[in-house]
């Protein structure tokens, strides 16, 4: 690991002074102190957030859940308010790496890293979700821009993220075994607004799949979702999966999230 200088600071204004030249948010550190490690990533200050309290916390606002950018997976997964309104997220948190991950990663330090196997920006995506920062509202579909790329700024800080109250939600993921990423997880999502499918694992950065969308907003079954054969243009392909085997999971998975879905 490369040295660097360390700062806590304790509210957000002392957070957004220490941003000064190489400078980068440290989050639950699950990913970044992970690079850093390898000295596959570098900087000359980690600025911590977890003392800046005003940035935990979840609460049901209206027809949105709002959760704070420090609010830990664990925390998402254990949360009452979380598990009534929108259970498919709850469920997504609990199912995110190990007990020790999950008790120290964060929501927002999870989509600021942008990781194409990760399991919030489908759910970002597929809720359609606005992820709120130090200087604006960000639409999901509009976050995500390609692999660990974001629409975020530099010093832009993530505070909260705004996920829409579904009519039926479901996360159904096939993980790889050792990391807990997801080769393919779908998120499914049905709403007054209409149908919403949100695939990660598959590509460079989280998607959303405009055929099984079509086909679940004319048929809302597991059998519509398996019956979409899409192609395997574009798609990963590595040690663990082809890119044709990842285009076949994609479907199954989001068969087995619609049927997660109309179960509850």
């Amino acid at each position: 690991m490369y040295s660097f200088d360390y700062q806590r600071p304790a509210d957000r204004a002392a957070a957004a002074a220490a941003m000064k030249g190489d400078a980068r948010f440290l989050a639950g550190g699950q990913s970044l102190v992970q690079a850093m490690k390898l000295r596959l990533s570098s900087s000359e200050r980690l600025v911590d957030l977890r003392a800046v309290g005003d940035l935990k916390g979840i609460r049901v606002d209206g027809g949105n859940v709002v959760i704070g950018a420090m609010t830990t997976h664990a925390e998402v997964a254990a949360s009452a308010e979380v598990r009534k309104a929108i259970p498919a997220l709850a469920e997504l948190a609990g199912g995110i790496g190990d007990p020790a991950v999950r008790n120290m990663g964060t929501l927002g330090g999870s989509i600021a890293n942008a990781d194409p196997a990760a399991c919030y920006p489908a759910a970002v995506l597929g809720l359609g979700a606005t992820v709120q920062t130090s200087q604006r509202s960000i639409p999901g579909e509009q976050f995500f821009t390609g692999l660990y790329e974001t629409a975020l700024s530099p010093g832009e800080l993530i505070t909260a993220v705004s996920f829409p109250i579904p009519q039926q939600a479901a996360y159904a993921k096939f993980r790889q075994p050792a990391s807990r990423f997801a080769l393919v997880g779908v998120f499914v999502c049905k709403s007054a607004a209409g149908v919403r499918v949100a695939v990660t694992g598959a590509k460079s950065s989280v998607f959303r799949a405009k055929a099984l969308e079509d086909a679940l907003a004319a048929n809302f079954t597991p059998e519509a979702a398996k019956a979409v054969k899409l192609p395997s243009t574009g798609i990963n392909g590595d040690m663990h999966g082809s890119a044709e085997y990842r285009a076949a999971m994609i479907s199954v998975m989001a068969s087995r999230a619609v049927a997660a879905a109309l179960a509850r």
